[in-house]
């Protein structure tokens, strides 16, 4: 094995109890989820949320909610220190969130969708991802509440990504302009 990658310790990966990791200052980002069917979808974005300390979630229309073993089983513990909110409409959620500055931002195949490496003069300090139904995607009345649509470029023949995949993909991209660069 190569002396160069031995696993940092647990101590070295500084991570935080779920009470100091849920009352930290946050990066000024919310997942909200429209209509997700799969509670292993729900657990893997609580898991994401944490990963990268955002805001919090958005819980809309029939989306499962904590606690159920089945969400609990991919979140490992998620949505213990993730901030997250029920809302039965998602539009109650998306004028909340624009009411308090944030720009939302949907996650879909549109024709005026702006490519996902093109999304960073889209995104301000503080924005909402929305990420629809696996099936059917984005709500209309959500999609009409769009400050603006981003599509992950795809070339395969199936045009579509898991939620949990695209939720990651998509937040990775935005939060790369909250990271100071290092040299390595």
């Amino acid at each position: 094995m190569n002396a160069a990658f031995i696993k940092k310790s647990m101590d070295e990966l500084g991570r935080s109890d779920k009470e100091t990791a849920r009352n930290k200052q946050h990066l000024p980002v919310w997942i909200l989820l429209d209509d997700i069917r799969s509670m292993n979808n729900v657990g893997s974005v609580f898991r994401t949320a944490d990963s990268f300390n955002l805001e919090g979630i958005y819980l809309c229309g029939y989306t499962p909610r904590p606690p159920h073993r089945d969400i609990h089983k991919t979140a490992l513990g998620a949505t213990e220190s993730v901030n997250w909110k029920y809302e039965a409409d998602i539009t109650a959620a998306i004028l909340r969130l624009k009411s308090e500055g944030y720009r939302i931002l949907g996650i879909e195949q549109t024709h005026n969708s702006i490519w996902l490496q093109d999304m960073h003069h889209k995104v301000p300090g503080k924005c909402a991802f929305i990420f629809g139904n696996e099936v059917t995607g984005i709500s209309d009345k959500a999609l009409a509440l769009c400050d603006h649509v981003i599509e992950i470029p795809q070339f395969g023949s199936k045009h579509s990504l898991n939620i949990a995949v695209t939720t990651g993909i998509v937040i990775w991209e935005c939060i790369k302009q909250y990271i100071p660069q290092q040299d390595n």
